[in-house]
């Protein structure tokens, strides 16, 4: 059991290393924490077999060759093509976050026009630019949350609570109420979300 703690540990450390991976970067891929990545690293537990699997999927290796001493010849060229393949996926779903963003703008604009086009004297048709902010920030937080650091999500949810606050308030501008005063519920919704932030997922060993 110990030689077979140390064959995937050396495994693990070597394939994180070679993609440029902290203990914190692929935690947050396997849904764990750093500290239970550092415990597989130094020994001191063993992965399950659907950590494994998920481990070995994230490097775009085998299981067996996250429990296999020796590699050979085909070591460095099977973390080569891992360090590739992750680097294309990742530019990839940069990509259609990008495209998903521009397409929220894409309705905007659409909308902008058809609103001005029936009604050329409305005064609120440039609300619908103001609206696509917020949504924005939605579509960037899923992306976020599913594909990149979640950890960005605290200033993105940040981002999107003024920006619905801003949202809410020309709206009811527009329709001749004018509340300064609703700004002030963005201060006890940013602690709540810097709060938030802080709180660490349990240890999963």
């Amino acid at each position: 059991m110990e030689d077979l703690k140390a064959i995937i540990a050396e495994n693990i450390t070597q394939l994180r290393r070679a993609n440029g991976m902290t203990q914190a970067g692929l935690a947050e891929k396997l849904n764990y924490t750093d500290k239970a990545v550092s415990k597989w690293e130094r020994r001191e537990s063993l992965p399950d077999i659907t950590v494994l699997k998920a481990i070995a999927d994230c490097f775009g290796v085998t299981v067996d060759y996250l429990i296999t001493a020796e590699h050979k010849d085909t070591k460095q060229e099977t973390v080569n093509e891992a360090d590739e393949k992750m680097k294309l996926h990742t530019k990839n779903r940069g990509f259609i976050t990008g495209m998903s963003i521009l397409l929220v703008w894409l309705i905007a604009c659409t909308a902008f026009i058809v609103i001005n086009a029936l009604d050329g004297k409305s005064c609120v048709h440039w609300l619908t630019f103001i609206y696509a902010i917020p949504i924005s920030l939605i579509v960037w937080l899923v992306m976020n949350s599913v594909w990149f650091n979640v950890r960005r999500n605290f200033l993105i949810i940040s981002f999107l609570t003024w920006g619905i606050l801003i949202s809410v308030y020309l709206t009811l501008l527009m329709a001749g109420a004018n509340a300064p005063m609703l700004f002030l519920l963005g201060v006890p919704g940013q602690a709540i979300i810097y709060l938030w932030s802080k709180i660490r997922t349990s240890d999963k060993n």
